[in-house]
């Protein structure tokens, strides 16, 4: 006999996990959905897909194009990003840096966190050298395969990364790391030198500088990083250079945290 927690016997709480799954079916690969989609994603009924959708319709939460027939994301869950994003304290600190930072070098610069087995990005800035057609904010990412990652696994022991990442990773391009004995040597080798690198890791023609992010106890809470195309990153030529700066940047971000040097 299934056991009933305490969950299960909160009024509305299965209306409440019903509307959260149709909202996390829309993802940066399916912006757009229609009733068969979520019906297809959610394992739910039509006519409990359908009265949900116009629940959360009438609440902005979900926007309807009348023409295609295709449902998004509504100003509601944008404005819902807003707040938690800017109480954020990391983003808070972070955002002005890392602004000036992509202004001064032309370069893409992101500061991301981490959250279970994945990061998601705080900020996201464009230099001319660098731009994207969609932002990153709010994104995930993996943590083996990018140079922001590698930087929020830093404090983790090699148990604890394995329990997390398990021993064998996805590959997305030929220099991928793919297993957890090869990311243990590379997180050592970013432990030495300060910094981690990215070179079409997650993407072909993309390379990444990163560098981590502490708060008052010394714990790394984020990561900062600068990226663009191979040509403008120029590694590793460049990795000195753009090292230096993001880690004399991310110190202010770590100094606005509390953290210290000194007492490290």
């Amino acid at each position: 006999m299934a056991k009933t927690t305490d969950r299960d016997k909160m009024p509305g709480a299965q209306s409440i996990d019903r509307a959260l799954s149709l909202l996390s079916a829309f993802t940066p690969q399916h912006p757009q959905q229609r009733i068969a989609d979520l019906v297809a994603s959610s394992g739910l009924g039509q006519s409990t897909v359908s009265r949900m959708v116009s629940a959360m319709l009438s609440l902005g939460f979900l926007s309807h194009d009348t023409r295609s027939g295709l449902y998004s994301l509504g100003p509601q869950v944008v404005n819902l990003a807003a707040v938690a994003l800017n109480q954020n304290v990391v983003h808070h600190q972070a955002r002005p840096v890392a602004q000036r930072l992509a202004a001064e070098l032309g370069l893409g610069v992101n500061v991301a966190q981490r959250y279970d087995d994945r990061l998601f990005y705080l900020c996201n800035f464009e230099g001319e050298a660098a731009p994207r057609s969609a932002t990153l904010i709010g994104r995930g990412g993996p943590l083996h395969a990018t140079a922001l990652g590698k930087c929020l696994l830093l404090d983790d022991s090699p148990e604890e990364i394995g329990q997390a990442l398990g021993s064998s990773f996805e590959k997305y391009t030929a220099s991928t790391i793919t297993t957890l004995s090869a990311l243990l040597e590379e997180l050592e080798r970013v432990r030495e030198q300060g910094y981690s690198v990215e070179h079409e890791e997650l993407a072909l023609r993309r390379a990444c500088v990163a560098v981590p992010i502490r708060d008052r106890g010394g714990n790394v809470v984020a990561a900062m990083s600068v990226s663009g195309p191979l040509s403008a990153i120029r590694l590793p030529e460049r990795a000195d250079e753009l090292s230096a700066l993001l880690i004399e940047q991310a110190d202010h971000v770590s100094t606005g945290l509390g953290f210290s040097a000194l007492s490290a």
